[in-house]
């Protein structure tokens, strides 16, 4: 009988025949559930097939030949290795809807917070982390002018080459800002700025709409003086400067559950890795930045995101929008690579849903 080799190309469900996933369904899923290695007699005892432990055994060294199993301990059961849990998660992860009693269960909690946005935030950051069994993450919508929609823009005349701008936002929230007044720029001119700019970005976020208001200035289609233009230039150059991220407000609750059922040294230095990871805030704020440029719920599993590659942590992610779709923020979990997926994936989904909700309400 010829051996396997070892796989060492791309890999897909494609490359294993029907036993084989079921097979590797069956461990991947007992482990997710009880968090120990999954033997060869437990799985030919529940599988419901008429495999014998032997066949099965079989199938699962081929499967740890292509790197989708692992053997934490000789004469041990297997587990799934990353690889493994990734392809399982791509491709074999069934997930449901939730039923009306679990959404209204979700929004009678969430709604329980009030009507104060950091309370909102907090006891989203609380639920997420007692459905996961770990960390839960909460991203704070941006408060940087870029990223809010407008309703008015006014420049005031200061003395000493000074001028006040005043931003309206869409949220009846009022900002006051101070800037440097270009050379040669009258009343008139900061009147006739600010009349363009709250024509051009009424209802839209500075980020949509800088482009086109400078592309205009430049091809000379507005109706306003080099000074205004001049004035209008700078502010956009200076409102559009990035947050500074570490402003950014980032909840975290739960980070006690990451301390239940640990069985070994080195459940407790993976923990204690874990733990150094989440105080690196910028670091961890950059990851829920770029997850919310995902249509939906974002997995990383182990090392796909450095962040948490010593702790051997996953990470789901799911952005939270308004009524408009515009991205507000972010909420996450972080616990063991054992999450119950199934269940985590489409309750975050949801809650997204409703958080987005209040908080524009």
């Amino acid at each position: 009988m010829s051996s396997v080799p070892t796989f060492t190309g791309p890999f897909s469900l494609a490359d294993l025949d029907a036993r084989a996933r079921h097979i590797f369904r069956d461990v991947v899923e007992g482990y997710l559930e009880t968090g120990q290695p999954i033997g060869s007699k437990s799985l030919a005892l529940s599988s419901g097939r008429s495999l014998s432990p032997a066949t099965i055994r079989a199938v699962m060294a081929e499967l740890s030949r292509y790197g989708l199993l692992t053997s934490p301990h000789v004469s041990a059961g297997r587990i799934p290795t990353q690889i493994g849990l990734r392809l399982f998660v791509d491709g074999l992860l069934e997930i449901g809807d939730l039923g009306k009693a679990e959404q209204n269960t979700l929004e009678n909690k969430l709604a329980a917070a009030g009507e104060d946005p950091q309370a909102l935030m907090q006891q989203a950051s609380a639920m997420m982390a007692g459905l996961a069994g770990g960390a839960g993450l909460v991203l704070a919508p941006q408060s940087g002018t870029a990223e809010r929609a407008l309703r008015h823009v006014e420049f005031v005349n200061l003395d000493d080459g000074q001028a006040l701008v005043v931003l309206v936002h869409e949220d009846g929230a009022v900002e006051n800002r101070i800037m440097e007044r270009p050379a040669g720029v009258l009343p008139h001119s900061l009147e006739r700025a600010g009349n363009f700019l709250s024509a051009r970005l009424k209802g839209r976020r500075l980020s949509e709409a800088r482009a086109d208001v400078l592309a205009e200035i430049a091809a000379g289609e507005a109706q306003i003086d080099t000074a205004a233009a001049s004035l209008i230039e700078k502010g956009l150059a200076e409102w559009s400067t990035p947050e500074d991220k570490t402003r950014r407000s980032l909840i975290v609750r739960g980070q006690s559950h990451l301390l239940d059922n640990l069985e070994a040294h080195t459940d407790v230095e993976r923990i204690r890795r874990l733990f150094d990871d989440l105080e690196r805030k910028e670091e961890l704020i950059d990851l829920m930045d770029r997850a919310e440029d995902a249509d939906g719920v974002k997995i990383f599993i182990g090392s796909e995101n450095p962040l948490f590659s010593l702790s051997g942590s996953s990470v789901v992610i799911a952005p939270y929008r308004d009524r408009q779709s515009n991205i507000l923020g972010a909420l996450g979990v972080i616990g063991p690579t054992r999450l119950n997926y199934a269940r985590v994936i489409p309750m975050m989904d949801y809650t997204a849903q409703v958080l987005g909700r209040l908080l524009k309400r």
